[in-house]
């Protein structure tokens, strides 16, 4: 079986969505599922630096990426995802379709432009799609009277999450499968040993909560003498909001982004994971990154981390509340049996309900399902 996963981003900037299809296309691989990832792509330079303030990943992607166009920032639901809007990416994803022959497209955000809406309009394979977003999704006014028909092409909808599930089914009645994101776990993670850091995982986005975590940290920083170590932010942005904050950067290291495997080590390395995201989350991703990682985590009290958050793996703190996250962060690193615990706990769940392993098979029983669909169609026809 050969799947074309379609991404409507850009495999040059570090995303949720784009970590999740990498994994996905890992995971299928693994299940001798051969896979192509129809995605934009912003080579180095001049251009992308002009249309791009933040660093992304250098070189060229992988042979089994097939990079179809540059992007542009378009504010979306709270945050500022690279998107591919060249008019020019239609052709080069008719010739990806007429070259590669897919028996199956998953298609993850399918009602974002253009790439996603071009599949959508040209390929004649059985089409499965992943929503990830959540929240009123308002672009979908101007969406849905245009090209919102095409959604009835889709042969399967997955949403990742309820929350996702609602914002969707608001705008697209129909029936939806929940399949949660897939999460990357390591082979060994020993809660225990860890150094004396945590870690900040997100982009520069006000949503991420990143502001309320430096306001907090004159307070953990002076009761604990922990490193701050902040990951997938744009350092510059970083350094500007530090000074807006005027909080020190004193044992604050600014790290920018992280491949799969560096951001993995920093997990691995920390004695906690803090996610200070004030809303919009529809699954918390980077939550479960880190529970498969062993690695307890204090989280603001939001739809999508809730659900995926047990008592057991971490600490909710009310969202926007720089003291009473300082407190939980605290309170976590000066009992190191509970931290432990909590880490232990945390990697099981990630085990239990976010490996890629299991989310790969019930994804390829779905291609396999829609395969039959079709062709049974045909026949009819």
């Amino acid at each position: 079986m050969k799947v074309g996963i379609v991404v409507p981003y850009s495999w040059s900037f570090w995303g949720a969505v784009v970590e999740h299809a990498e994994l996905q296309a890992d995971a299928l691989e693994r299940l001798g599922v051969q896979t192509r990832t129809i995605i934009g792509h912003d080579p180095p330079g001049r251009f992308t630096s002009a249309l791009h303030p933040r660093h992304g990943r250098h070189g060229r992607p992988p042979p089994e990426v097939l990079p179809v166009g540059r992007s542009v920032i378009v504010p979306a639901n709270g945050t500022l995802p690279n998107i591919v809007l060249s008019p020019s990416s239609v052709v080069r994803i008719k010739r990806a379709l007429d070259r590669e022959r897919f028996d199956v497209l998953h298609l993850h955000e399918p009602m974002t432009p253009a790439i996603c809406v071009a599949v959508l309009s040209l390929a004649r394979a059985p089409m499965v799609a992943t929503f990830h977003a959540s929240g009123n999704l308002g672009w979908m006014r101007m969406a849905k009277p245009v090209w919102g028909f095409l959604a009835d092409r889709l042969d399967h909808r997955i949403a990742v999450s309820e929350q996702a599930l609602e914002s969707q089914r608001r705008w697209l009645p129909g029936e939806y499968e929940i399949i949660p994101n897939g999460v990357l776990i390591p082979p060994e993670a020993d809660a225990g040993g860890r150094e004396h850091r945590i870690v900040f995982a997100g982009r520069q986005e006000p949503r991420k909560g990143l502001q309320i975590l430096l306001r907090a940290w004159p307070e953990i920083r002076e009761r604990t003498g922990v490193r701050l170590r902040i990951v997938g932010a744009d350092p510059l942005a970083v350094r500007l909001l530090l000074t807006r904050e005027r909080v020190s950067d004193e044992g604050i290291d600014v790290l920018g982004f992280l491949d799969q495997d560096a951001f993995t080590a920093e997990l691995l390395g920390a004695k906690a994971l803090v996610a200070p995201s004030l809303g919009g989350e529809s699954f918390g991703m980077v939550l479960t990154r880190a529970f498969a990682c062993a690695t307890p985590v204090v989280a603001s009290d939001i739809a999508g981390y809730r659900d995926v958050m047990t008592p057991e793996a971490g600490v909710l703190v009310p969202p926007g509340d720089p003291a009473a996250l300082a407190g939980a962060v605290v309170a976590l690193l000066e009992d190191e049996p509970r931290r432990q615990t909590l880490g232990v706990a945390a990697r099981e769940l990630a085990r239990r309900r976010y490996s890629w392993d299991d989310i790969a098979r019930r994804l390829v029983g779905i291609y396999e399902l829609v395969t039959v669909r079709t062709a049974r169609a045909a026949v009819i026809a």
